[in-house]
């Protein structure tokens, strides 16, 4: 890779032939027609007048496919990144007022540095701590909060809170009005039909398709005129690049937060995206490359006057799905959405709220996963525990919903350092077959008299080096005639600086009192730690066995094992 391609990555993409355009072109459409609408709905999640999800949907879409990695990734509004952000600005201001706007504005950009500072360090590995576990519990309790925050829109019942919610729902029932009613058809109709959709047609936008039927129905009826929610007023013509407005050092540190979990979560899903959906030419994905791309995105979506984007995993889907080649899809794309903002506008004024809130909802129904729980308890306690905690505080910290993340991510931690500070340390013994295995687990004599055989199934660090030499010390203590004690370290990967004091001592300790310290299996890297340290000059390469078999037969005599 060129210094050119590495700070310009789309100079290395394919050249595109006539037949590749043309699928491109035809899949870009297809997105775009699902984009424009979806760019609307989730800019109503954020909290942000619905002409920036447009904003977020243009230059962004550019930014993030040319200075990303994975050709066929969707950048753009996505509805988990959009609540994050309504949720870290609902204590800092009303939504859709110019404060809340410039607030949003400024986490773009924030999360955007985030991202790409990352990136650029090559720092990528860093989002992998976030753990699987951590993001099943967030993403389930998002679902749920979608849901429940959207569900007033789609019945028309106003948005001050489940209280007013219910109240207001016993006034339409009480007395309903025409307005009501047409909400009921717009919002559960477009649910239905979304439903039908997907199990009947795949291949037919959905989401344009309500759209335009919400939109005809609602013009012709003048559903605006006797009350109705709709979008309103979009302002036509192409987003002002310029540099947000002023804040106050408090809302700055505010905002930091919130930041970093909207560049971990996004990125995250970003990630998903991009393995699960291989590019069709058989390149490599590079997450440091992502992160750079998905921040220079952010940034650019700030910069236009929207919110935080990230990668949308059913819009890449279905960009694979429909034949998209390169990363010339998601500019086709971008055109739709140009052309939308340029010519379209006018249109979308009448698009009722209900419709938005059904885009929003039917999607988040696939996020609800109660089995997904089920598997992190089947296959680690410590996974199962780490996502029920993360579902439950971010249910019960709304609007703070990092502190889920937040939480799921320390105990994560603690749950690993623990395991790591007690790794898997046993006695062996020389099992019928040859091999060494555990002698408590399979009531078998020690490897010979006098023989001490033990595996340490981690590295030596200051985590583990306590426990191996208490482990010998104690064993010891219990069993004074022991002679040899022998470390079998295959399953050790490395040593640190404790590891091999923690040696040394135990190496003079053992000398004076006699008895031998052997080791087998030793790995370079291990060596090279003992050699460094003057610790191999010491033990004599005689107390290195090369493996099990050739441990064994020096201690236990030769013709006594099979390795």
């Amino acid at each position: 890779m060129t210094v050119w391609t590495r700070l310009l990555p789309f100079l290395s993409w394919p050249r595109p032939t006539r037949h590749s355009l043309r699928q491109d072109a035809f899949a870009g459409v297809t997105v775009g027609l699902v984009l424009v609408p979806q760019a609307l709905a989730y800019a109503t999640l954020a909290g942000m007048p619905p002409v920036t999800g447009l904003y977020a949907a243009l230059l962004p879409g550019v930014i993030g496919i040319l200075w990303g990695s994975s050709p066929l990734l969707a950048v753009g509004p996505v509805a988990l990144t959009s609540l994050l952000t309504f949720a870290a600005l609902s204590p800092m201001a009303t939504p859709e007022s110019g404060e809340w706007v410039t607030l949003a504005i400024w986490l773009a950009i924030y999360a955007g540095v985030i991202q790409f500072l990352l990136g650029a360090l090559r720092l990528g590995v860093i989002a992998n701590f976030v753990s699987n576990a951590v993001i099943t519990g967030f993403l389930n309790a998002a679902a749920l909060i979608i849901l429940v925050t959207q569900l007033p829109a789609l019945l028309g019942l106003g948005g001050g809170g489940f209280g007013a919610a219910l109240a207001a729902l016993g006034g339409h029932l009480s007395h309903p009005d025409p307005a009501w009613l047409w909400t009921l058809a717009f919002g559960p109709g477009a649910v239905l039909l979304l439903f039908l959709q997907k199990r009947w047609w795949p291949r037919l936008p959905g989401v344009l398709v309500v759209c335009v039927l919400g939109i005809l129905v609602s013009a012709v009826l003048g559903y605006a005129g006797f009350g109705g929610d709709v979008v309103g007023k979009v302002p036509a013509g192409l987003p002002a690049l310029q540099w947000p407005g002023s804040l106050t050092l408090e809302q700055h540190r505010a905002l930091l937060p919130a930041a970093l979990i909207i560049a971990l979560i996004s990125f995250t899903e970003a990630m998903s995206s991009a393995r699960a959906l291989p590019s069709p030419d058989g390149r490599l994905w590079d997450q440091n490359q992502e992160l750079v791309g998905q921040g220079l995105a952010k940034i650019a979506s700030g910069l236009s006057g929207a919110f935080p984007v990230s990668g949308s995993f059913s819009r890449t889907a279905l960009n694979r799905y429909v034949g998209a080649t390169s990363g010339w899809s998601a500019l086709f794309a971008a055109l739709c959405t140009l052309l939308c903002l340029l010519f379209l506008t006018g249109y979308l004024q009448h698009l009722p709220r209900a419709v938005l809130a059904a885009i929003i909802m039917v999607p988040v129904f696939g996020l609800i996963n109660p089995m997904a729980f089920a598997r992190l308890w089947r296959a680690s306690l410590d996974d199962g525990l780490v996502g029920i905690a993360t579902f439950v505080v971010t249910l019960v910290s709304v609007p703070y919903l990092h502190w889920g993340v937040f939480t799921g991510f320390v105990l994560a931690m603690l749950f690993f350092l623990y395991r790591r500070a007690h790794p898997r340390l046993i006695e062996l013994g020389l099992h019928p077959a040859g091999t060494l295995r555990d002698r408590r687990l399979h009531d078998l004599p020690p490897l010979a008299p006098g023989v001490l055989s033990l595996r340490l199934d981690a590295s030596l660090t200051y985590l583990t080096a306590p426990l191996l030499d208490r482990f010998v010390r104690l064993r010891l203590r219990d069993e004074p005639d022991i002679r040899v004690v022998l470390i079998c370290a295959s399953a050790m990967n490395a040593m640190d600086a404790t590891g091999a004091e923690t040696l040394e001592r135990l190496h003079r300790d053992l000398a004076g009192r006699g008895v031998r310290l052997a080791f087998s299996g030793v790995k370079k890297q291990v060596r090279d730690v003992m050699e460094h340290t003057g610790l191999l000059a010491r033990l004599g390469e005689d107390n290195l066995f090369v493996n099990n078999r050739e441990a064994i037969e020096a201690l236990a005599g030769p013709g006594t094992a099979a390795g």
